[in-house]
């Protein structure tokens, strides 16, 4: 598709819930401020091949928000974790350009506020409040063994399969130990099955152990449907995670503050600090994380 008009359109690269640069989920920042149309934002997400990249439509909030789209390669998106993140930090560094205790996306999903907390001698962690999660479709251990090319006895059956959504769907399944996790390997005949059924969903499998002593939780998140076979940091998913684990009473608290790792096995290692607790009788999911801008530049279009 020839873009008649030239525009130079100034973008920024992210890593996001890294404990440093270089590893986290990469994300880029496009400071769009209406100039884009949809075929053209697509385009450019589909040309930087990241897992997703978002776009600034103003550069003046309304509402109180910043109006942002979110686009994988293939397809637009009404809400993800970690472009939420990455680009709330993009905003405050480069068009607030001070300090912030908060500010907030506006979202296909609605408004979600991105809060900054000092951390002494540390980046500040960067904390989203997700949306009120819905629990969904719960499904049996032999198909999900069969997706995941793991034998269903690996799968912990103390923990229920199931879909929760915070904005994006995402099927949590436990396995018993990180050896099982390290094996999963998503079955394509199978998984086109399971797609065609449901839309749009991750996958997140998870083992209570993590990869740092710092960590309650390692996991990997599969996301094919988004022409991204391996997802190394899944703010959303993360989200629906925390929801769960409150639901459910996996730690038999009835708050959740807990560490998860995710990305070491490729190579992207990332940790992602999960809140959850009951207001007002409604579950309240956080995702914090910490994100560093590693780099800048210009797009013609």
């Amino acid at each position: 598709m020839p873009f008649l008009d030239m525009k130079e359109v100034e973008y920024f690269i992210v890593d996001v819930f890294a404990e440093r640069k270089f590893a986290g989920n990469q994300l880029a920042v496009f400071i769009d401020n209406g100039r884009l149309s949809t075929e053209e934002m697509q385009a450019i997400a589909c040309e930087m091949n990241f897992s997703e990249t978002t776009f600034v439509t103003s550069i003046e909030p309304r509402n109180g928000g910043y109006d942002t789209r979110i686009f994988t390669p293939v397809s637009e998106m009404p809400f993800a974790g970690h472009p939420t993140l990455g680009t709330a930090l993009t905003l405050q560094q480069k068009i607030v350009g001070k300090p912030v205790d908060r500010l907030s996306l506006n979202l296909q999903v609605g408004q979600i506020p991105v809060e900054f907390v000092p951390q002494a001698e540390e980046p500040p962690i960067l904390w989203m409040t997700q949306n009120e999660p819905e629990f969904g479709r719960v499904f049996d251990p032999p198909y999900i063994a069969r997706l995941l090319s793991i034998e269903e006895s690996a799968i912990d059956q103390r923990a229920p399969t199931q879909m929760v959504s915070t904005g994006l769907p995402t099927v949590i399944v436990c396995v018993k130990d990180p050896e099982t996790l390290r094996k999963v390997s998503i079955n394509q005949d199978v998984y086109r099955s399971f797609i065609d059924g449901l839309g749009d969903v991750n996958i997140f499998v998870y083992c209570h152990q993590g990869y740092t002593q710092q960590q309650n939780f390692s996991a990997r998140v599969f996301a094919d449907w988004a022409r991204v076979p391996e997802d190394p940091a899944t703010g959303s998913a993360n989200g629906c995670f925390a929801s769960y684990l409150l639901k459910h009473r996996i730690l038999d608290t009835g708050e959740v503050d807990v560490v998860v790792g995710q990305g070491y096995e490729i190579g992207r290692p990332s940790q992602l600090y999960l809140k959850s607790r009951y207001v007002d009788g409604r579950i309240e999911p956080k995702v914090g994380g910490r994100a560093f801008i590693v780099a800048s530049g210009k797009m013609e279009v």
